[in-house]
C-alpha cells in the first residue's frame, strides 16, 4: 500500500478553481512537487505532503500575468519595484513594456529580471538608447534615427526567454514630427525576429502643433504595419487619438483589425474612461489581455504617489461594467501566456507547468471607483489577492500598490 501513496510538497484543498486553458470551473485539489504541477482533481487520493492549505474560501487561477508594466526602477524616472507590482500585488509574472532598449536591457536583465522573485519578461523598446529617464519630453523617443536594427534583433535572439516582443508608439505627439518611421522599422525588427509588436495609442509626448496629425486617423494609419498577433495598448483610453478617440460607435477599420489578429490590452494607466470601455463592450469589443501599465511619476525619480491602480483593481472594475469573470480571468492568464507563447508552462494549471498560481478572495459589497475623468462606477465584487505560489514557493503579498483595493481584504 505504501507503494500508491503519492509525495507532494503542497497541496491546496478544496478550492474554487477557474482555469480558461483548461475550461476548469469548479472545485478541485491542485498537488505542487518540485515546482511544478504535480496533479489536480476533484479530490486526490492517497498521498502525503509537506504542507496542506485549506482553500474551500478563495477563488484559484493561474499565476496573473500582468502584460504592461514599467519596472526598470532608478533607471527611468517611473519604475517602481517589480516585486511590488508582481508577487506582492498577486501578480506571478510581469512584462515591461519599453523601459530598456538594446542599449540598457544588460543592466536590466542583472538590476531586475535576475534579482526579482517575481518571474519578469521585456518588451524592448524601438530606440536607440531608451531615453526615458527624464521622463515625458520632447527626447528623440520615436525618431526613426536612433533604431539599430541589427542590436534590437541580436539582443531578443540572445535572450529569448525574457525578450518576447517590442515596444513602439503610435502617438500624435511622436507622428507630428516623425511620421510612421519608427512603426515602419519595428515592422522590420518583429518579422525578422518573429516576435510581436506592443503599439501604444494615445496622446503621450508633446506635440507639435504645426503638424497635428488628425486624431481619428492615428491608430487606423499605425494598422497599416502590424499584423496578426500585435497588440494595441490602452484600448479604453479617453484620449482623442485613442482607439475610440471621441466617436460612439466603433470603427469598422477596428473591427476589422480584431478579425484578422490584432490583439486589444487594457493597459490601465492613467487614462482609462468607464465611459470608452461601455460603449466598447456594448459593441462587442473586449480586451484580449487585461494589464496595469503601472509605473511612477513620470517627472520626479522614484515617486510612485500617483500609482493608484492595479492589475486586480483593473478586472475589478471590468466586472462592474459587465465582463465576464472567466473571461477575465483568461485574460491575464492562458491569454497574456500565449502572448509570450509561453501556454506551456505560464497561463495554466495544467499537469507539469510551472506551479504560478494566484490566491484570491472574490468580496461583496458595495464601492466606488472613479476613472481618468473622474466618473465614478459602481462595484459590487473586488477580486483581492491574499497570495501567490511562485515556482512552489507560498507567498503572502504586501499588497503596497493596492490602493485601489485598500481596507477591502
Amino acid at each position: 500500500m505504501e507503494n500508491h501513496i503519492k509525495y507532494y510538497d503542497l497541496v491546496l484543498l478544496d478550492a474554487w478553481v477557474i482555469d480558461p486553458s483548461q475550461s476548469l470551473n469548479g472545485r478541485f485539489d491542485i498537488a505542487i512537487r518540485d515546482g511544478k504541477i504535480a496533479a489536480i482533481s476533484q479530490q486526490l487520493k492517497t498521498y502525503k505532503s509537506k504542507l496542506k492549505f485549506a482553500a474551500g474560501n478563495y477563488l484559484i487561477c493561474p499565476g496573473f500575468i500582468d502584460l504592461h508594466v514599467h519596472v526598470y526602477e532608478w533607471k527611468t524616472t517611473f519604475g517602481v519595484p517589480a516585486d511590488d507590482v508582481g508577487i506582492n500585488a498577486g501578480v506571478t509574472t510581469i512584462v515591461d513594456q519599453g523601459s530598456s532598449s538594446p542599449f540598457t536591457f544588460s543592466g536590466f536583465k542583472s538590476d531586475i529580471v535576475e534579482k526579482s522573485q517575481t518571474d519578469v519578461r521585456s518588451f524592448l523598446l524601438v530606440n536607440h538608447a531608451a531615453n526615458q529617464t527624464i521622463g515625458n519630453t520632447v527626447s528623440g523617443l520615436e525618431n526613426p534615427e536612433k533604431i539599430d536594427r541589427e542590436t534590437l534583433i541580436k539582443v531578443a535572439q540572445a535572450n529569448p526567454e525574457i525578450v518576447r516582443g517590442f515596444k513602439v508608439h503610435a502617438d500624435s505627439g511622436s507622428i507630428s514630427r516623425w511620421g510612421m518611421g519608427v512603426l515602419k522599422l519595428a515592422r522590420e525588427v518583429g518579422d525578422r525576429t518573429n516576435l510581436p509588436l506592443y503599439v501604444h495609442t494615445g496622446e503621450l509626448f508633446p506635440v507639435d502643433e504645426t503638424n497635428r496629425p488628425n486624431p481619428e486617423k492615428v491608430v487606423e494609419n499605425a494598422l497599416s504595419y502590424m499584423k496578426a498577433g500585435d497588440i494595441l495598448g490602452h484600448c479604453y483610453s479617453c484620449q482623442p487619438d485613442g482607439l475610440m478617440g471621441n466617436r460612439t460607435q466603433v470603427p469598422e477599420w477596428l473591427y476589422a483589425a480584431i478579425e484578422r489578429g490584432i490583439l486589444l490590452d487594457l493597459g490601465h494607466g492613467l487614462k482609462f474612461s468607464f465611459e470608452t470601455a461601455r460603449r466598447m463592450i456594448a459593441q462587442g469589443v473586449l480586451p484580449h489581455t487585461i494589464s496595469s501599465d503601472a509605473h511612477g511619476n513620470f517627472k520626479q525619480m522614484h515617486d510612485d504617489s500617483t500609482l493608484n491602480y492595479s492589475l486586480c483593481g483593473g478586472i475589478s472594475k471590468l466586472l462592474a461594467l459587465g465582463l465576464n469573470l472567466a473571461d477575465a480571468i483568461a485574460a491575464v492568464t492562458i491569454n497574456p501566456s500565449r502572448v509570450l507563447k509561453a501556454e506551456a508552462e505560464l497561463g495554466t494549471l495544467k499537469v507539469g507547468s510551472i506551479a504560478d498560481i494566484t490566491i484570491l478572495k472574490l468580496v461583496e459589497g458595495d464601492w466606488l471607483f472613479v476613472d481618468a475623468l473622474e466618473q465614478p462606477l459602481k462595484a459590487k465584487h473586488k477580486l483581492i489577492p491574499i497570495g501567490v505560489i511562485r515556482s512552489g514557493e507560498l507567498i503572502q503579498p504586501n499588497c503596497r500598490f493596492l490602493r485601489d483595493l485598500v481596507a477591502i481584504a
